[in-house]
């Protein structure tokens, strides 16, 4: 199973945002794309969904373009975790978390099989058990985030897309989402590519890393072959020092302060 872009443009309002995009994403590995703000993840992202066209190029699911899959079709195979996550709705954790099963539901709304365990595991995982009768908007933002993602396991996707997954997140919740998504990609096999500003978050988690700048990819590869100080500098402008991770052996980033 693979996930290809092949020469994929954006523009919004009539200015270029993405030019000229290639890339292959294959199942079991986790991509993370980087880059300063404004260079077009979240549009990448959202291209690669198939919520948005390309004004140029195809993106295409084991070689059938994602414009020619039917919506619920597509939903059984690829989920999107959005940026920001869930709005507080007036519906409780379960309900919400439920709410993922639509792909899978007949006209109806029912299923041939049972999804009440799908729902119980995908509570249990993100640490909702307890939470799960209260509505949403009595959960702070990373709660409701938790949310989102168990919507999303009980889904069932073979690709998993991430906009900014640990937004909200404090620390201890940003390791705990990824340790989860990283388990869950880990057991079932699972493509993930997601959109993260944390470099070392994304050094720490992802097998391979794409850099964006001025809406071209200006690095693609390993951490280690990625996340070198030059490519830093020439991404964001910052002076970095890089070190190995003393527990993992990956690269992390120590920032510079500018001179005074």
């Amino acid at each position: 199973m693979s996930l290809v872009a092949k020469q994929v443009g954006a523009l919004i309002q009539g200015a270029s945002v993405l030019e000229a995009i290639s890339a292959t994403f294959e199942r079991n590995r986790i991509y993370g794309i980087i880059g300063p703000n404004g260079v077009g993840k979240s549009t990448l992202l959202h291209i690669l969904s198939g919520s948005d066209a390309p004004s140029s190029g195809t993106v295409t699911l084991d070689g059938i373009p994602l414009s020619d899959m039917p919506g619920k079709t597509l939903a059984r195979r690829l989920a999107v975790l959005q940026q920001g996550g869930l709005p507080p709705v007036g519906f409780t954790v379960r309900e919400v978390v439920a709410m993922g099963r639509f792909p899978h539901q007949n006209w109806l709304g029912g299923e041939q099989e049972d999804p009440e365990s799908i729902i119980d595991g995908a509570l249990h995982a993100m640490g909702l058990v307890d939470l799960q009768s209260r509505k949403l908007h009595q959960l702070s933002g990373g709660e409701r985030q938790r949310v989102a993602l168990a919507k999303l396991m009980t889904q069932q996707p073979e690709i998993l897309l991430l906009d900014e997954p640990t937004t909200y997140l404090d620390i201890g919740y940003q390791i705990e989402l990824l340790d989860t998504v990283k388990a869950w990609q880990k057991r079932k096999g699972l493509l993930v590519i997601a959109v993260l500003h944390d470099l070392n978050l994304a050094s720490l988690y992802c097998d391979k890393l794409i850099a964006l700048h001025k809406g071209r990819i200006t690095a693609e590869g390993t951490p280690e072959e990625v996340l070198q100080p030059v490519v830093i500098e020439r991404l964001y402008g910052a002076k970095t020092t890089l070190i190995k991770h003393p527990a993992t052996g990956v690269p992390q980033l120590i920032l510079q302060p500018g001179s005074e």
